[in-house]
């Protein structure tokens, strides 16, 4: 390989890992991915209305839980580049701050990303997270809410289960210093 080609592939490299600080579709953050990324017959994004995919989230400690278990409760499943860098962590200290608001309006919380268990379960104690996180190494559930990967990395973007199943509302782009608030407006709707 040249050197130009070794430049590119480094400042491809830090593209991405840039990506994680900042929100999807912010100046200098990752651009979005087109829908075509999305298999054929996918429909785009989800919408409000859509039901909500019923998958299994494993969560960081080794339990699993059916999305569909816990219809009769509001349920946040927002996903998130990668643990412990610094927009992420900023989205999930917002959440964690705001947790006990969340809990008066009977929202659950599931955290997503493509890390392991392990990685998981120290950005819980590093931060005194008080939700669990799935760990969807393999992008499955990201896959079926729709949400784009960038590499191996899902794209930040948030959906309110309502208590009937469907998705109550999408956040295709989410600020992380906001994102606690917009979710308890919107769970008060």
């Amino acid at each position: 390989m040249t050197s130009t080609t070794h430049l590119a592939l480094a400042l491809a490299a830090l593209a991405l890992a840039a990506g994680c600080d900042k929100p999807a579709g912010a100046p200098g953050g990752p651009a979005e991915e087109p829908a075509a990324a999305l298999k054929p017959g996918d429909g785009g994004p989800l919408k409000p209305g859509d039901a909500a995919p019923d998958v299994t989230l494993k969560l960081h400690d080794g339990k699993e839980v059916k999305l569909s278990s816990l219809r009769g409760k509001q349920v946040l499943v927002y996903f998130y580049p990668k643990d412990d860098t610094p927009g992420c962590t900023i989205q999930a200290k917002g959440l964690r701050d705001g947790w006990a608001d969340l809990q008066g309006a009977g929202v659950e919380v599931y955290g997503v990303s493509t890390q392991d268990a392990q990685s998981h379960t120290d950005f819980i104690a590093k931060y005194e997270l008080p939700f669990p996180l799935v760990v969807d190494d393999d992008g499955a559930v990201a896959r079926a809410f729709h949400v784009p990967l960038r590499g191996d990395f899902a794209s930040r973007q948030s959906f309110l289960v309502g208590k009937d199943g469907t998705i109550k509302q999408v956040w295709l782009e989410v600020d992380p210093k906001e994102h606690a608030a917009a979710i308890l407006d919107a769970a008060k709707s």
